[in-house]
C-alpha cells in the first residue's frame, strides 16, 4: 500500500489501464481499485499453477500398463487384390476414366412420374418422342458410342471377376487370384457367416461383406 501512496495520480492511472480498471475518482480511489484488482488476480493465477502441477503429475504417475489391451487388439486387414496383367491394368483405368464423362440415362418422362424416376432405362417410342428425336434437353440415349473398355466388361471396379455365392461349396471352386464372391441377396445371415469364414480361410474377398456382424 506505501507503494501506491508513494505514486503520482498520473501512474495510478497507467496501472489501471493496464489492467483494464476503471481511472476515474480521486487518488484514495484508485489506490483502493488497484488492490481490490491485485487481490483477485492474485488467487487465479494459484490456480493456474495448481493446475498444472495436477497435469504433471497425472501425466507421470500414469502407465502404459493401464491402457486396456481390448482397445487395440482389432487391427486393419487389408482386402485382397486381383493378380492383373499390366493391360488389364490399363483397361480398367481407361474405363475409370472413360466412365467420369458417361451421361447419367434416364427414360423418358422421368421428371415427371416418380416410379419412372426409380426405374431403370427404357428405349423411348412413339413418333412424336422428344428423346427418341434426340433433343437435348431430354436427356441422351443409349448408344454403342457410350460403350466402355472391352477387355474390362463384366469387371469388378478393384479388377476381380464377380461370382454368385449362396453357399460355402461354391467358394471351392473359385480362382482367389482373379475372383471374388458376391453372397446373394437371399442369404440368410447364419449361413453368411459361414460363407464369411470359409471365404476367409480360402482368402477369397467378398465384395458384399457386412461388417457389423
Amino acid at each position: 500500500m506505501s507503494d501506491y501512496e508513494n505514486m503520482t495520480v498520473a501512474e495510478l492511472k497507467e496501472l489501471l489501464k493496464e489492467a483494464g480498471l476503471p481511472v476515474s475518482g480521486k487518488k484514495a480511489d484508485l489506490i483502493a481499485r488497484l488492490q481490490d484488482g491485485a487481490e483477485e488476480t492474485a488467487p487465479a493465477e494459484e490456480e493456474i499453477v495448481e493446475e498444472e502441477i495436477d497435469d504433471e503429475v497425472d501425466d507421470d504417475d500414469y502407465d502404459d500398463e493401464d491402457w486396456d489391451d481390448e482397445e487395440f487388439d482389432e487391427e486393419h486387414v487389408a482386402r485382397q487384390k486381383p493378380i492383373l496383367s499390366d493391360d488389364m491394368k490399363a483397361a480398367l483405368a481407361l474405363r475409370a476414366a472413360q466412365k467420369k464423362g458417361t451421361p447419367s440415362f434416364r427414360r423418358t418422362e422421368w421428371f415427371r412420374y416418380k416410379r419412372l424416376s426409380r426405374s431403370g432405362w427404357r428405349k423411348p417410342h412413339g413418333m412424336d418422342n422428344k428423346q427418341r428425336r434426340n433433343y437435348k434437353y431430354r436427356g441422351s440415349l443409349v448408344r454403342i458410342g457410350h460403350g466402355k473398355v472391352k477387355a474390362a466388361n463384366g469387371l469388378h471396379p478393384s479388377g476381380f471377376e464377380e461370382v454368385m455365392v449362396h453357399n460355402s461349396s461354391d467358394l471351392d471352386s473359385m480362382d482367389a487370384e482373379t475372383q471374388a464372391a458376391r453372397v446373394g441377396a437371399t442369404v440368410g445371415g447364419r449361413k453368411r457367416e459361414i460363407i464369411h469364414s470359409r471365404a476367409d480361410e480360402l482368402g477369397i474377398r467378398v465384395l458384399n461383406r457386412r461388417r457389423d456382424r
